[in-house]
């Protein structure tokens, strides 16, 4: 049956809030006075408009608070789920500094016994780890002040209280923090971006607060919020697959750079003009073609002219980026424009790598690029050198360099990386900015990204490419929700090129949360290793809505054609079923734990159907796993079908609610594929 996620109690909550905007849950204190809600004795309302938004509609309140100050508060509602959200904009359109403005934030509260706060941590040491607090007993605050939203804490929140529950979530690729505390059955939720905030506004200053999202659901159950969350995701926040309006699909990559023969730090660092074609036609001849030739860094000459080289100090990959002009040395002519075309020609799109927001060689860009030498920002003490995209004019400079090696190159995808963290910079300026001017830097920097982001997307769609980028901060460390709205984690974490364990861990944590992201297919001890391990093992366990190939196609003498032909059709078959439901049934382990069992299924309710996926680990010393799926009511009855086997057997409703399901796996490092068809009981 077709899950309703409509909410009659949550669509009232939202026209309660618009038809009395004193009660709205938006405070902020200005000139040291606390202000809760928009009521009409503190703000005087200029207009109100309605527009059409996707899959809901958006209301904007323009108000005055006084001569300096406009308010725009942005709500939109998405009936369909429930949802609703809203963002802040704070205006000065007079001629003198407005009142100082701090501590933004929206404050939600909710009623019901056994608060319950369950989530995943970020990226990086965390390793998407989930967590699950006890309110009634515990405070939580979770504060990110790094400047990359997702590498620590994740913010994104599954509050259980009572029979029903809410997922939260803030959409701000900068600092933010989260607080949740209760008292009796109350709990009080704040959450609030830019952590530093106390600045005036100048003339002509425009910023805005992070998107807060507030999506209630009816029932308590984890499943049910998940795949609550997951079917908003997909069909709300998604971005499009091109200009036609097209619903973004599962798709493969594949970077090049491992099959050059040629030395490499990261990235495709070794590609040059004469590697590339043996690398497609070989994937053309062997039928392992994929979607998209992923095309990573090192492509650029250095700001002297120079050509970047692998392992050379100061002179490889990530100490020349800046120019975002091909190397003429390893990409003459046009030949990178023949390499894409060949690509278009043969049913691949192209992806290539970025990192706007960091400059190197100053003194070269100035003199041979037009750069301007306040535009960096050296930070003592740190290697990377900034860009500050929060200046109009750098902003413009960075923007044009960029489009114009998209645009001249029929690059379908922009990939944008981020390998510095810009709190100390914001801090930095905002010292530069004078008295009362903490947190525009950040504000305004921010801001500019996600027009950044919007203009290169409205750039490949001009002349046929897709309609979102691919979202990397040194791994995840950008997939906050707005974001999320632009682009895709194509790769959802850096580690998630080594160990099947941490992929499997990170699919069961991760996925629930940002359903359209991948890993590689190969499993390696270091993240750069060229060689691995390629079987049905790993393949499986990397099915995601990105599949991510790590192959050499003429390099290694003893590439297996037969297992990457196996990989691409067998995912090609499941891939229909990576963006609908996701049941987790068995419990979370690390990265590091080779000695359990982990299994989890994908299901269309629309169609009935699914795939159920189940793993025996390295270690793992028990033959037998029982499960028990979640999906079929006591009248209704599950067909499965091994896909190795092809054997078939019928559960019912009842009996698998009651005994659950044993799976056998004859050895160790085992993975099973079953096909799974809900049909009503004669």
């Amino acid at each position: 049956m077709l899950k309703s996620y409509a909410n009659n109690k949550a669509d009232q909550w939202y026209e309660n809030l618009l038809s009395d905007l004193s009660t709205f849950p938006f405070s902020f204190i200005y000139n040291g006075v606390k202000y809760s809600g928009f009521g009409e004795e503190n703000f005087r309302l200029v207009s109100k408009k309605v527009f059409p938004a996707r899959n809901g509609e958006t209301t904007e309140f323009v108000l005055e608070k006084d001569e300096t100050l406009n308010v725009t508060l942005k709500c939109t509602h998405y009936p369909s789920h429930g949802v609703s959200e809203w963002t802040v904009w704070f205006e000065n359109q007079s001629d003198k500094d407005s009142g100082i403005i701090e501590k933004p934030e929206s404050c939600l509260q909710f009623v019901g016994a056994r608060p319950t706060l369950k989530g995943i941590l970020g990226d990086h040491m965390n390793k998407y780890r989930p967590y699950t607090v006890e309110l009634s007993s515990n405070s939580v605050r979770y504060e990110s002040n790094s400047g990359r939203a997702t590498h620590i804490y994740f913010p994104y929140f599954n509050l259980e209280y009572g029979d029903e529950g809410v997922m939260l979530a803030i959409g701000w690729a900068g600092t933010w923090t989260a607080d949740f505390r209760t008292v009796g059955d109350v709990t009080t939720y704040k959450a609030r971006s830019v952590n530093n905030m106390k600045t005036k506004l100048k003339p002509g200053d425009k910023v805005r607060t992070a998107l807060f999202v507030c999506a209630p659901y009816s029932k308590r159950n984890e499943h049910y919020a998940t795949n609550f969350w997951r079917s908003w995701f997909v069909e709300c926040n998604l971005p499009p697959f091109d200009s036609t309006g097209k619903a973004l699909e599962p798709f493969s990559t594949c970077n090049l750079s491992s099959d050059t023969g040629l030395l490499q730090s990261d990235g495709s660092i070794s590609e040059r003009y004469t590697t590339w074609r043996p690398s497609l036609e070989k994937m053309i001849a062997e039928d392992v073609k994929v979607d998209v030739r992923w095309f990573d860094a090192g492509w650029y000459e250095r700001p002297d002219g120079g050509s970047a080289e692998a392992f050379v100090e100061g002179k490889d990959w990530w100490d020349t980026v800046g120019t975002w002009k091909l190397d003429p040395a390893k990409w003459p002519g046009i030949t990178f424009r023949e390499s894409t075309d060949f690509a278009r020609a043969n049913g691949m799109r192209t992806m290539v790598w970025f990192e706007p927001e960091r400059v190197t060689d100053v003194d070269s860009l100035v003199k041979n690029h037009g750069y301007r030498k306040e535009w960096a920002i050296q930070q003592e003490g740190v290697r990377a050198i900034s860009n500050n995209i929060g200046d109009p004019d750098c902003f413009r400079w960075t923007v044009d360099r960029i489009t114009t090696m998209l645009r001249e190159n029929r690059v379908e995808i922009y990939r944008e990386d981020n390998n510095s963290n810009q709190s100390a910079l914001w801090k930095l300026l905002d010292e530069r900015e004078g008295e009362d001017r903490k947190g525009i830097t950040e504000c305004k920097f921010i801001d500019a990204h996600y027009r950044m982001w919007d203009e290169f997307i409205a750039c490949t769609l001009s002349f046929g490419g897709c309609g979102f980028v691919d979202s990397c901060a040194s791994g995840g460390g950008r997939n906050d929700l707005e974001s999320m709205r632009r682009g895709v984690p194509l790769l959802r974490s850096d580690a998630d090129r080594t160990g099947t364990g941490l992929r499997l861990s990170m699919t069961t944590s991760f996925n629930r949360w940002i359903p359209f992201c991948g890993a590689l297919t190969k499993e390696k001890i270091g993240e750069l290793d060229l060689t691995g391990i390629s079987d049905p093992y790993v393949w499986r366990a990397s099915y995601l809505a990105s599949l991510n190939v790590d192959s050499q196609f003429v390099q290694d003498p003893d590439q297996d054609f037969d297992i990457l032909r196996f990989g691409l059709k067998e995912w090609k078959k499941v891939n229909p079923y990576l963006l609908k439901e996701l049941y987790v049934l068995t419990p979370w382990h690390t990265g590091d734990e080779t000695s359990g069992q982990t299994a989890f299924c994908y299901y269309d309710s629309e169609k009935r159907e699914g795939i159920l996926l189940a793993f025996r680990q390295e270690q793992c010393t028990e033959a037998y796993l029982n499960i028990t799926l979640p999906i079929a009511g006591e009248g209704e009855t599950y067909l499965l079908r091994d896909e190795d086997t092809g054997e078939e057997y019928s559960v019912s409703g009842k009996n698998m609610a009651e005994n659950g399901l044993d799976l056998y796996f004859e050895n160790p490092r085992t993975a099973r594929l079953l096909w799974v068809k809900i049909t009503d009981e004669d």
